[in-house]
């Protein structure tokens, strides 16, 4: 993917290049949470990123607030501080055969557990599909953070496989991967700041 026009902090400008080029810049940085970017008029934190066999990329962001229907089931824009995503899609390399690259990938459950490292307090949701006009399909969720949009906070992702009954699998396939999509994982990111996202609105 090309980053054009990348705004870090919305004061420097940066050159056309492959985000991989980029992290090579700042990989001293045990941290990949501490950049916000700008691409055109998307404001984001992202907060990490992940690669699990057999080709599934996770890109866990931190956005701006948005409207969310049903509202029943999701916070009011004006009760929501952040909207916390996962970007679920197949590698475009080293995958199955017949898999679409960059495909979405459905029938997933994850969940988020956001801490105030301050605080200590936390908040606790699970990642629903969502489907917009930037991102397309994705896992999200609208959040109120546990504490002050200022403060720091730890983000644990809980990554889990479709059960047998929400996904079959062909002879072919659980000949060569097994019955099951993947081993269920988990990943924590520390030091995350969602002041600059929390402030912004669409």
């Amino acid at each position: 993917m090309i980053l054009n026009k990348i705004l870090i902090g919305d004061k420097i400008n940066l050159p056309k290049l492959t985000f991989e080029e980029w992290w090579k810049l700042y990989s001293h940085h045990n941290e990949r949470s501490i950049f916000f970017a700008k691409f055109e008029d998307k404001l984001e934190v992202h907060i990490g990123e992940e690669r699990i066999e057999p080709g599934l990329v996770f890109i866990f962001e931190g956005a701006i607030k948005d409207h969310v229907s049903p509202t029943n089931l999701h916070l009011k824009e004006s009760e929501t501080n952040i909207h916390i995503e996962a970007r679920v899609n197949w590698d475009n390399k080293n995958i199955p055969a017949g898999t679409p690259a960059g495909g979405f990938i459905p029938y997933l459950h994850l969940t988020a557990k956001i801490t105030n490292e301050n605080a200590g307090m936390s908040t606790y949701i699970d990642l629903l599909p969502h489907i917009n006009l930037i991102d397309n399909f994705h896992y999200a969720r609208n959040i109120s953070l546990p504490g002050k949009s200022y403060d720091s906070y730890t983000v644990k992702f809980n990554i889990m496989p479709p059960t047998n009954v929400e996904l079959a699998m062909h002879k072919d396939w659980n000949d060569k991967f097994g019955d099951i999509l993947f081993q269920s994982q988990s990943f924590i990111y520390n030091n995350v700041n969602f002041e600059e996202i929390a402030k912004a609105s669409r």
